[in-house]
């Protein structure tokens, strides 16, 4: 199966919320037209309204495939209306955390193709990454899988399922740890006297421009934090305070956040 045959048969998205917006938002840019999908969601958004593609309307019997894209916390209740699409014919591709590629045999039935993936919201601007890993019956699909998400960004592949809770604390929740980190340079920037308005503008560029050049450079971020830290200068100055304490707090944080993705999959 490729873009084409997907395309003809068409993909059915199961939820469309913030992930399933943001993947959708990117597939809309070229990657897929609104007349090859059709969503089922009970409260679509003004902007998914506006897109032109097929809500909550007769799906095809016999899709390309199914994106399921619903909290874990929602699987049981929204999984009984699509689980005739399962046996064989229509790829299932998950990006909800911690849902196990066990759960989704269950709920399809023997012979699925099952590709579990984690992408993240930058995926609405073609920036993403994803991560993918599939059952037995969908390595096959790797490839569409890869084909379809590599429109909104970047792909890797994972050796193992047990490696997808890290992935999700890393780069599937990593976009708010950043997002977070531009509200506190803007704080900080604030009460050294600049307006509102100035600080944002220079947090979110600067970490927007830093992020850009640690993923375009051949350096690694190490080489680049030290190519802009001169001796006792003002850059190291802060980072004498920020390295005393973020890389415990980072670890932290990433064990936290893949500790709930474990629970969600219990």
């Amino acid at each position: 199966m490729d873009m084409n045959e997907l395309k003809r048969r068409g993909l059915v998205l199961l939820g469309c919320g913030k992930m399933g917006s943001a993947m959708l938002e990117g597939w809309l840019k070229g990657a897929l037209d609104p007349a090859d999908v059709w969503v089922i969601d009970p409260k679509p958004s003004e902007w998914l309204q506006q897109t032109g593609v097929h809500i909550n309307e007769g799906r095809p019997e016999n899709p390309a495939m199914l994106l399921v894209a619903v909290k874990p916390q929602m699987m049981t209740g929204a999984l009984p209306d699509v689980a005739a699409l399962g046996g064989g014919k229509t790829v299932v591709l998950s990006v909800a955390a911690g849902v196990t590629i066990a759960k989704f045999e269950d709920a399809f039935g023997a012979g699925t193709p099952i590709v579990r993936a984690m992408p993240n919201t930058p995926a609405a601007v073609g920036r993403g990454i994803t991560a993918i890993v599939a059952n037995d019956d969908g390595q096959s699909s790797l490839d569409l899988a890869a084909e379809l998400l590599d429109a909104v960004g970047q792909t890797v592949r994972l050796e193992s399922e047990g490696q997808m809770d890290a992935v999700t604390a890393v780069s599937g929740s990593g976009p708010a740890y950043v997002f977070h980190m531009i509200e506190c340079m803007a704080k900080a920037g604030e009460a050294q006297g600049l307006s509102p308005d100035l600080a944002l503008a220079l947090a979110k560029a600067t970490v927007g421009g830093a992020g850009q050049l640690a993923e375009d450079s051949p350096k690694d971020p190490t080489t680049l934090r030290q190519e802009v830290t001169s001796p006792n200068g003002t850059t190291q100055a802060g980072l004498d305070v920020l390295m005393a304490d973020l890389p415990d707090l980072m670890r932290r944080t990433i064990t936290a956040a893949a500790d709930r993705s474990r629970e969600l999959g219990a």
